[in-house]
């Protein structure tokens, strides 16, 4: 039977409800990676053996699998090998084989990534996040409209370019990006702390003016060819709003 942690308190904001399966024989190391994530936020089901692992895996719609190679019953190849027949569940390999070829093999079989042992715990952390990163990216572009009309502000996501009553408007890749987000959730007020990570792929500062400026830019290019100036309004203490209006 799987072993179930779950922590409400965490360190820094996750993705919710991420659900992974570590499979690992150690049990020292498996508690351990077990109670990290968990106390990271993350729903984890620990199992130590490679058949019940194989079968976990099949009979639940995880996000990350963390799969030894080195397991009773069943490797992970083959576990890896088993999967891909039917899933495309993101899989971290550990292994305390550090070989080239063993890395080749596992990555051949279909894992997204491989963790030599011993590892460092916020190493290995930090991997699942970038995975979990990369996949979310990929939904979130694969649900993602490619093209966004308002009014006569039409959006063209391929084309990185805005159109105001069919006339181009002449704004930056990053003015873009902002303009999209805006009118993706234009029902929204988007907090700076959302735009900052959303648009400009890093941490909110208050130091920062990065995004009063390119908010700056992008309204007088966007009166320039006939909204309002009150297109993009600043609710006070929330956040940025955008108003289409005709």
């Amino acid at each position: 039977m799987a072993i179930k942690y779950n922590h409400s308190h965490f360190r820094r904001p996750l993705p919710v409800n991420n659900h992974i399966l570590v499979v690992e024989d150690d049990i020292t190391l498996n508690q351990q990676v077990c109670a990290l994530l968990s106390n990271r936020g993350y729903q984890v089901d620990c199992i130590h053996d490679g058949e019940q692992g194989l079968s976990q895996a099949l009979a639940v719609d995880y996000d990350l699998i963390i799969l030894d190679i080195r397991l009773p019953t069943m490797e992970g190849y083959e576990i890896l090998a088993q999967l891909r027949k039917v899933k495309h569940t993101p899989v971290l390999i550990l292994s305390a084989c550090g070989a080239e070829q063993e890395r080749i093999k596992g990555l051949s079989l279909g894992a997204d990534d491989y963790l030599s042992k011993p590892f460092n715990l916020d190493e290995l952390v930090l991997r699942i996040e970038a995975i979990l990163r990369r996949v979310h990216a990929l939904h979130t572009q694969a649900k993602t409209p490619f093209e966004i009309t308002l009014l006569d502000l039409h959006l063209n996501r391929l084309q990185q370019q805005a159109y105001f009553k069919s006339e181009p408007v002449d704004i930056t890749a990053i003015q873009f990006k902002l303009l999209w987000q805006l009118a993706q959730n234009h029902k929204e007020t988007l907090s700076k702390a959302f735009l900052y990570q959303s648009v400009l792929e890093r941490q909110f500062s208050r130091y920062d003016r990065s995004l009063d400026m390119h908010l700056s830019r992008l309204r007088k290019k966007l009166v320039a060819v006939g909204l309002s100036a009150e297109s993009i309004s600043t609710v006070h203490g929330k956040g940025y709003k955008l108003h289409v209006s005709v």
